[in-house]
């Protein structure tokens, strides 16, 4: 049996409150078109200057924004006690800070045998993409300013991770042992608990 850990890439974001969704979707959309392994409609979209490749089937572009959207209420939450503008802040940039995290799980069902008779599937985790982002507000324009630019280096920085990563990482991919449209499921889990 084998008892090593499946990979975990770790990725981070700066955005503000305005851009938040925009820049979780536009990452995640990255993972998914270089990790999906169906054939795929090349197709891109913009978020803050930075061109992402896009995965334009329904069903991923429906969890994807189901996400960003439980993902976006999780920062809501824990900054409920701010009644601020979405750009700008009152408060300072550090007391105004809040963090969340989104993991990106790719599985691999195995069939799992019994002495006489077959089980049902089970399914693994063989790659974990984890996104830790950090919400910024500012005080000025100045301050905004600087944030866009932050929030631009974060998102570029981070899809050039996800290339490099795919294109280094190719090791621990199980082999594709059927013929369904999509051979490894996937789940996308808004603040996992660790462990």
């Amino acid at each position: 049996m084998d008892t090593r850990k499946p990979p975990e890439f770790t990725l981070e974001l700066v955005a503000d409150r305005s851009n938040v969704k925009d820049v979780v979707k536009g990452l995640v959309h990255t993972i998914f078109f270089h990790r999906y392994f169906t054939p795929l409609t090349p197709a891109t979209h913009d978020v803050l200057d930075t061109t992402l490749p896009y995965v334009s089937e329904d069903d991923i572009e429906d969890l994807i924004e189901t996400r960003a959207t439980a993902f976006v209420r999780s920062l809501d939450t824990a900054t409920s006690t701010q009644h601020t503008s979405p750009q700008y802040s009152a408060k300072s940039t550090t007391a105004a800070t809040s963090r969340g995290t989104l993991a990106v799980k790719f599985l691999e069902k195995k069939r799992r045998k019994g002495w006489f008779i077959a089980k049902a599937d089970e399914e693994t985790v063989w790659e974990t993409w984890v996104l830790e982002v950090t919400l910024t507000s500012a005080r000025s324009e100045p301050e905004a300013a600087r944030n866009r630019r932050v929030m631009e280096g974060s998102l570029q920085e981070a899809a050039m991770k996800v290339v490099a990563v795919v294109n280094r990482e190719k090791g621990h991919i199980p082999p594709i042992t059927t013929n369904e449209s999509n051979p490894f499921p996937y789940q996308i889990v808004v603040n996992p608990k660790n462990g």
